[in-house]
């Protein structure tokens, strides 16, 4: 008999995950919003069903007897994943670790426990004048439960926070926003997958995001060209990290800034794979090993942990065609050995407030780095 999986959300995003279940002979069963669902058709079974309704997919799953739940490349479907896994003893985080997970300023008060080294914070559910004391400026102010770049404004002076923190609580679901000091340096994310408590690093990635004031991705680049004595100590701080959130089964995602300086402040981690296709594409391009699969096994309680070989490793990147990134049109047309896959999904550019903006992208894989 086949396993079933249960997948949350039917974007885009989720495409390479319901792809390798099919390829593995898993039964999926997708819980989505009508709207904008196109894996829907790729599903075996559909529910119209709200990720963030836990118990009406608890209902669902108990009924069909899933043995696994997961998703990837997304915040919002974490604490149903863990919600729904426990009451029903399949593998996840800890409800109360996912909680930790999904909420930004949760997140910088278990760092603040762990002695980890976090950018300096507030929590706020409205403006409040007194916060302007307590801050070196810039700032950089987002909402504390949403990724995607959505509602993350940077603030140069004291008169212009008011409005960022509207912004980012009215973006926020619980309405929240948070307020961190600005690091300035190199962005980095950590690309790695647990085991009942073990963590294996997979790789470490370059990101490249637009200026003031959104700081949307532009690109991201595997293996990371950062000195090997940062690198070691970027792993080490993510293992600290994954420790410190409860993060103990799945893939996660722990993004850093390193200042020119080498100090190295944690920014946030994800208890799921990165998006942007850095966990769906760059990983199995860049190190060989098939993340999304790994994923799904350790949904259904068969992983096994990863060898990687130092031997067999190419780079690999994702550029993304936005307004500001209109010298990549040309990139579209023309045959390079070296592009794995691209693809136009809009042809009026804009300049980027977030994630969704984006009109396309083209994926890469090469003995170097490729620079467009």
């Amino acid at each position: 008999m086949n396993s079933k999986l249960a997948i949350l959300g039917a974007s885009y995003l989720q495409r390479p995950l319901f792809e390798k279940a099919k390829e593995m002979g898993i039964e999926t069963h997708c819980f989505a919003w009508e709207e904008g669902a196109v894996c829907k058709d790729i599903s075996d079974y559909f529910y119209p069903i709200s990720v963030l309704d836990k118990d009406a997919i608890l209902e669902v799953c108990s009924k069909v007897k899933i043995d696994g739940i997961t998703t990837i490349a997304t915040d919002i479907c974490i604490p149903t994943i863990s919600y729904v896994a426990e009451k029903l003893n399949l593998i996840s985080n800890s409800f109360e670790s996912a909680l930790i997970c999904t909420n930004k300023g949760e997140m910088r008060k278990a760092f603040q426990a762990y002695n980890i080294n976090s950018p300096k914070f507030k929590i706020t559910s409205q403006f409040e004048s007194n916060f302007l004391d307590y801050f070196k400026y810039p700032v950089i102010v987002k909402p504390v439960d949403r990724s995607g770049s959505k509602g993350i404004t940077k603030v140069l002076v004291e008169n212009s926070v008011e409005n960022a923190v509207s912004l980012s609580i009215k973006e926020s679901i619980i309405g929240g926003a948070i307020i961190e000091e600005f690091v300035d340096g190199v962005e980095v994310s950590v690309e790695a997958i647990s085991w009942e408590g073990e963590h294996s690093i997979l790789t470490i990635t370059d990101k490249i995001t637009t200026n003031n004031p959104h700081f949307v991705e532009l690109e991201h680049h595997q293996p990371s060209l950062l000195p090997i004595e940062i690198k070691e100590s970027i792993i080490d701080l993510t293992i600290k990290s994954l420790n410190a959130l409860q993060i103990k089964n799945g893939a996660s995602h722990s993004e850093f800034k390193v200042t020119n300086t080498g100090e190295i402040f944690v920014i946030e981690v994800g208890a799921r794979m990165g998006g942007d296709f850095i966990g769906s594409h760059l990983v199995k391009l860049s190190t060989g090993y098939d993340y999304v699969k790994g994923v799904i096994d350790i949904a259904l309680n068969r992983f096994t942990k990863p060898i990687l070989d130092s031997q067999n490793r190419y780079y690999s990147g994702v550029y993304f065609l936005s307004k500001e990134t209109e010298r990549l049109l040309n990139y579209f047309e023309c045959d390079k050995d070296y592009i794995i896959e691209r693809n136009i999904m809009n042809t009026n550019l804009k300049f980027l407030k977030e994630s969704n903006d984006r009109s396309g992208f083209i994926i890469y894989k090469s003995s170097k780095k490729i620079k467009l």
